[in-house]
């Protein structure tokens, strides 16, 4: 494959990267919302407060921490950056976890960024 096409795939795994990360972190604050509201709806169940308080913070916390690196990732990629590459592939294996777009996204993009032209390519810049 020619140095543009694969730029061009490159590219493209970066902006999907970039926007999956983009409603991940958006996921994540309507989670965290969603949870508080719940909490505040609980009543006097001490139980059902403490687990709400738990997950609000720890479940927000997690989408938006591996949201992040993501989106790290994906600018990352854009700029040919080397470190970003690797990101990229372990986000990737994680993303083929969430059933159907991130599997179909994380395929491509394992496919893209563990092509040699591709490891070429990185390693130019």
């Amino acid at each position: 494959m020619e140095e543009s096409k694969i730029k061009k795939h490159v590219t493209l795994v970066g902006a999907i990267q970039i926007s999956f990360s983009m409603l991940g972190l958006l996921g994540a604050f309507v989670v965290f919302v969603a949870l508080s509201f719940a909490r505040s709806q609980a009543g006097d169940d001490e139980n059902a407060r403490m687990v709400l308080g738990i997950l609000s913070a720890c479940v927000p916390l997690f989408i938006g921490t591996l949201s992040a690196i993501g989106l790290v990732a994906g600018i990352g990629l854009l700029a040919y950056k080397s470190w970003a590459r690797y990101l990229a592939i372990i986000v990737s294996a994680l993303d083929c976890l969430a059933m159907p777009f991130g599997t179909i996204y994380g395929v491509y993009a394992l496919w893209v960024l563990m092509k040699d032209e591709t490891k070429n390519l990185f390693n130019k810049n």
